[in-house]
C-alpha cells in the first residue's frame, strides 16, 4: 500500500504549525510537513518553504492543503517541480487536512480519502 503524507501551506506561520499539531494528535503515524508564512515569517507564502515541506516529507505520495489562493499558486509551482505524486485539494483547510490525515492513519485507501475530502470542497 502506498504511504500517504500530508503537506500543509498557510499564509500564517502559527496557523500552519497549529494545524500540524492538531493533525498529529489523531494521525501520529502519518508523515505531515508544513510551511507557513514568507521566508521572513511574515503573512504570505514562500516557494522555498513549501518546496522544503514537499521534499522533506518521506511519504510515497502527498496530499496537499492550503488556506488561500496564493498558497495554492505557490503549491502548484512546487508540485510541478516535484517527482512525487501530489494531489492538491481545494478543500476547507483544517477540515480537509484533518479528514485526510485521520483516514490515512486508519490505513484507508487513497480513493476513500479522496472521496471523503471531496465532500469538503471549497467552490
Amino acid at each position: 500500500m502506498t504511504k500517504i503524507g500530508i503537506v500543509l501551506a498557510s499564509h500564517v506561520p502559527e496557523l500552519a504549525r497549529g494545524v500540524y499539531q492538531l493533525l498529529k494528535q489523531s494521525a501520529s503515524d502519518v508523515p505531515i510537513t508544513y510551511a507557513g508564512g514568507t521566508d521572513d515569517d511574515k503573512i504570505g507564502s514562500s516557494f522555498d518553504k513549501i518546496n522544503d515541506a514537499i521534499t522533506s516529507n518521506p511519504a510515497d505520495e502527498l496530499f496537499a492543503f492550503y488556506d488561500l489562493g496564493s498558497a495554492k499558486m505557490t503549491l502548484e509551482m512546487a508540485i510541478e517541480m516535484s517527482d512525487k505524486p501530489i494531489k492538491l485539494f481545494d478543500a476547507a483547510f483544517v477540515e480537509g487536512a484533518y479528514t485526510a490525515a485521520s483516514l490515512a492513519q486508519g490505513s484507508s485507501s487513497k480513493e476513500v480519502i479522496e472521496e471523503q475530502v471531496a465532500a469538503l470542497k471549497i467552490k
